[in-house]
């Protein structure tokens, strides 16, 4: 894709507009990544990942210290890598978000991905989006349920509504 067709891209996501840091290297765009601190070429599937940790962190307050961007999970002899987790302030996970390419729908196979992530991190909350879709899930772990949701709680009341 060209940089040209990748700017238009860009400007589709149902997010609010932020401003970030890009540039461009010998071959690809990168952007700069708060969380990691540091650049990472810039595909469209971290294009929605870097809107969702501005969105949790500005939107949500979402403190940036408490994200986890593409952490390593062993599942079975698989290594896998969630999005963004998100912990508490006593450093327990709480929330994780699974980003796809705006080209990507959002099918089954997707939940199931984060369903696999959340057999080890058992977290409450999920969300999954593709930058134009988003879908935010409970997780009720006493009656083995999950609701979908209509938004996502601010991180204050994240916390409160765990504990």
């Amino acid at each position: 894709m060209g940089c040209f067709a990748f700017i238009c891209l860009m400007d589709k996501l149902n997010f609010p507009n932020y401003k970030f840091n890009i540039k461009k290297s010998d071959e690809d765009l990168l952007i700069f990544d708060e969380v990691r601190k540091k650049y990472i070429v810039l595909t469209p599937e971290e294009w929605v990942r870097q809107h969702l940790v501005f969105y949790l962190a500005q939107e949500k307050k979402f403190p940036q210290s408490c994200m986890k961007l593409e952490m390593q999970l062993k599942i079975n002899t698989l290594q896998r890598r969630p999005d963004i987790v998100v912990y508490n302030n006593s450093g327990n996970p709480i929330f994780i978000a699974e980003c796809k390419a705006p080209n990507i729908k959002i099918t089954q196979d997707v939940f199931e991905q984060i369903a696999q992530y959340n057999l080890i991190l058992k977290v409450p909350y999920l969300m999954v989006s593709n930058g134009l879709n988003h879908y935010y899930c409970k997780v009720n772990f006493e009656t083995k349920s999950i609701t979908f949701i209509e938004d996502l709680p601010n991180y204050h009341d994240l916390q409160k509504n765990i504990s």
